[in-house]
């Protein structure tokens, strides 16, 4: 059965297809689009040396309109065509990977101040398991603090402090 994305002309090249083509192009659009939605800050790690590209992105970001944003985008996507995606592709794999690296981390922590303080100062030895340089008495003060502002139905403020305090602990000892 032949590959419906390829043909084979008289002269015995294979063409591609308008429909890959097609497909391809708005694959190029479509990692424009992403392009767009990226911080400045995160563009630049992004391996891009066309000026023209850079420029459009600017662009593209500040217009307001649906339909001139789409034909931006379809220029990006033009622009693109030049250039080789699989570099910019992995950068934005690799920003992903970091993103919920980070997301997971930021739940994992969640749920360990969610045990701390359901369990009390007995499930200290939670934390100091894991970080023997946390201050095991700052820990049970946050825990008991947290404990006395439910009896007096206040403002989770402990909870807070037991959170970024775990946070400290994730930056400093990994």
């Amino acid at each position: 059965m032949p590959d419906r994305d390829h043909e084979v002309n008289d002269t015995g090249d294979e063409a591609i297809s308008k429909s890959a083509l097609k497909r391809r192009m708005t694959g190029l659009q479509q990692l424009g689009e992403q392009l767009t939605r990226l911080s400045d800050k995160q563009l630049s790690r992004v391996p891009l040396s066309d000026e023209r590209l850079l420029l459009a992105i600017d662009e593209a970001r500040r217009i307001r309109s649906n339909s001139a944003r789409r034909r931006h985008l379809q220029f990006i996507g033009k622009l693109m065509r030049d250039i080789d995606p699989e570099p910019i592709e992995r950068a934005l794999e690799a920003m992903d990977q970091q993103a919920r690296k980070s997301h997971d981390a930021f739940h994992e922590l969640e749920q360990l101040r969610d045990q701390l303080l359901a369990e009390g100062p007995d499930g200290m030895e939670r934390a100091l398991q894991r970080w023997p340089q946390a201050d095991r008495q700052h820990l049970r003060r946050l825990i008991l603090q947290h404990q006395r502002e439910v009896q007096r139905n206040s403002a989770p403020a402990a909870s807070r402090k037991l959170f970024r305090y775990l946070r400290e602990l994730q930056e400093l000892y990994g």
